[in-house]
């Protein structure tokens, strides 16, 4: 892992690339991973393994955002590409899988030109390791990405070992991120975002809002679609969990119950709602609930009535 550990801690995936500063020791390691290095067509390179960012192509930190894309473009066409990117070559003959600077081959795509790349034989554990060790080379994952990026490793078939490894988790840690991936619903927090100054407590809270049943993924929506588009993504956070924290207090006496998995009846002083979701499991039954709901409803309003009008019958036969 030395020349990969090497070059990992001079790619610093920042909007204009920076001439690396290579210390005397370092650069016997550099020197015997230069023969790896070589220029690449872009359409031979495919994207590998779990995604680490909301939005790859979008900077983290709100300050960073704006022109960065356009800034690394300008940058590569005036002064060349001085950061390679690390690749592994596929099962394809021929073809390669990026293992990081995504933002690198896009411009070099974008471009028109040839790719610098680091070409490395890596198995899975290893590429992802490197991933895990580049981010922390450049910018650090906020924790709602890294919770996202630890569930991705999960969902491709790696154990917990190896996400604590890329990830340089305690037990506990990965436990506090996994917690936060299993209550807030992945729409809900796409729509929010990285929320780079967010951290563990405020997303940890937005969880516990959705375990205790105190927001719902559709109600959550609702929030931040109406919030405006001019908040950044900390900001979108603080007014979900502000908005929910009001709700809470003032719909109080609201109960929820969940009779099958994907169905939630909401029941409170001024309504009855009932929410099914049309995706997963219950996709199918929705689907039947919206040809079938205006008969349901007909004919359980007719049951009330011969009910009513039984208990009405009842109740003058007990009075006479």
């Amino acid at each position: 892992m030395s020349g990969i550990a090497n070059t990992i801690a001079r790619s610093a995936d920042t909007s204009v690339e920076r001439h690396p500063r290579i210390s005397a020791p370092a650069l016997g390691a550099l020197q015997g991973s230069l023969a790896s290095i070589r220029e690449i067509d872009p359409a031979l390179i495919d994207d590998w393994g779990p995604v680490d960012r909301l939005d790859e192509f979008t900077a983290v930190n709100d300050d960073d955002d704006g022109d960065g894309f356009e800034t690394l473009m300008t940058s590569i066409r005036d002064q060349g590409q001085q950061v390679p990117i690390l690749v592994r070559r596929s099962k394809v003959e021929g073809r390669y899988e990026a293992v990081y600077g995504r933002r690198r081959l896009k411009a070099c795509r974008e471009l028109g030109i040839k790719v610098r790349a680091n070409v490395q034989d890596l198995d899975d554990q290893t590429a992802l390791l490197a991933k895990g060790l580049e981010n922390a080379a450049r910018r650090n994952l906020s924790f709602y990405e890294r919770a996202r990026f630890a569930e991705a490793i999960l969902a491709a078939g790696h154990d917990t070992a190896t996400v604590r490894q890329v990830l340089n988790l305690t037990a506990p840690g990965l436990s506090h991120l996994t917690k936060v991936t299993q209550a807030v619903p992945a729409k809900v927090g796409a729509m929010i975002g990285a929320a780079p100054k967010s951290g563990r407590p405020k997303w940890t809270a937005l969880a516990d809002l959705f375990l205790t049943s105190k927001l719902t993924e559709a109600s959550a929506i609702q929030i931040l679609k109406t919030s405006g588009d001019n908040l950044n993504s900390d900001n979108r956070l603080d007014r979900l969990l502000h908005e929910a924290a009001k709700r809470g207090a003032r719909h109080g006496s609201i109960q929820e119950s969940t009779p099958v998995d994907g169905v939630t009846i909401r029941s409170g002083r001024g309504s009855v709602s009932l929410t099914v979701k049309r995706n997963g499991a219950s996709a199918p039954f929705a689907a039947w609930l919206d040809n079938h709901l205006a008969d349901l409803i007909k004919q359980s309003y007719e049951d009330f009535l011969n009910e009513n009008d039984a208990t009405t019958t009842q109740q003058k036969g007990s009075g006479r």
